[in-house]
C-alpha cells in the first residue's frame, strides 16, 4: 500500500509540470486563432543540444513557463533527437522537417520563434543563460 501510494504522488507531482506542448502544428495554429494566441515555436535538440536541454530544464519544465505559457501562448516543440532510442515517429519527424525548412533555414539550436496566431513570425531568439522568469520576459518583448 505504502509502494502504491509513492507511485500515485509520483505521477501526479508529475503531471502538474506536464506542459501544454501540442503535438500537431496544424491543431496548434488552429487552436491558435481560436483562443487569440501567439504561438512559441521552439527548436530543439532534446538529445545532443546542451544549451537545448538546459532551456528545457531551466525554462520550459518551470512552473513559471507554465503558467505564463497556458495564459499567452500556444507552444509547439520541433524537436531532432539524434539518438536511435529517441528518434520520433516518421510523421512527426517530417512535420518538425517541414516546419524547419519555413522557419529555421539555417538549423540553429535551439531557436524560439514567436508567431502570431496566422503563423507569421514576429520575433526570434535563441539560448540565454537566465531564469526562466527573464527568458519569459524575454519572450514577452519579442511582443511589442
Amino acid at each position: 500500500m505504502n509502494k502504491l501510494t509513492i507511485l500515485i504522488v509520483c505521477l501526479f507531482g508529475t503531471l502538474s509540470y506536464a506542459q501544454n506542448w501540442q503535438s500537431n502544428f496544424e491543431s496548434a495554429k488552429t487552436q491558435a486563432i481560436k483562443e487569440n494566441k501567439n504561438i512559441l515555436l521552439v527548436f530543439s535538440g532534446s538529445d545532443w543540444c546542451a544549451p537545448c536541454m538546459k532551456l528545457d530544464k531551466v525554462v520550459w519544465k518551470s512552473s513559471e513557463f507554465q503558467e505564463e505559457s497556458e495564459k499567452n501562448w500556444i507552444i509547439y516543440k520541433a524537436d531532432f533527437p539524434k539518438k536511435k532510442a529517441n528518434q520520433l515517429p516518421i510523421e512527426l519527424a517530417a512535420e518538425n522537417k517541414k516546419i524547419a525548412d519555413k522557419y529555421n533555414k539555417d538549423g540553429s539550436f535551439p531557436l524560439v520563434v514567436l508567431l502570431d496566431k496566422n503563423a507569421k513570425v514576429i520575433g526570434i531568439t535563441g539560448f540565454k543563460n537566465v531564469s526562466a522568469t527573464d527568458y519569459i520576459k524575454t519572450i514577452h518583448s519579442l511582443e511589442k
